[in-house]
């Protein structure tokens, strides 16, 4: 069974910086692609990051330049690292992976960035 755990959210200042982190288990990490989604209060959920298992990464233009994906594949732990936050990257982010025809999803941490 995957299970994955999001930690690192919080509140913080227009400008400021956060890392997200996401510990994986039940799952040959280092395999598979990893993803963060966010989801803005009365929005649908977004991809902000992408980590492909060769360790390439992608980013829509709304974050491009101020977010960074990693990741540790001997700890099984996937990083956001947010900079430059602004209100608008105000949501609920949420680790992801894909793995035999289904998508699993951490529980989510809260990140609320004040104006």
């Amino acid at each position: 069974q995957v299970h994955l755990v999001e930690s690192g959210g919080g509140l913080v200042q227009a400008g400021g910086s956060l890392r997200l982190d996401c510990v994986a288990s039940g799952i040959i990490f280092s395999a598979y692609q990893m993803d963060w989604y966010r989801q803005p209060p009365g929005k649908q959920r977004e991809l902000v990051a992408t980590i492909t298992y060769g360790g390439n990464t992608n980013y829509p233009d709304s974050v491009k330049g101020r977010f960074t994906i990693s990741r540790d594949n001997a700890k099984k732990m996937v990083y956001l690292q947010m900079n430059s936050l602004k209100p608008e990257d105000t949501a609920v982010y949420y680790c992801h992976t894909y793995r035999d025809f289904r998508n699993y999803w951490g529980q989510g941490t809260q990140v609320t960035v004040s104006s």
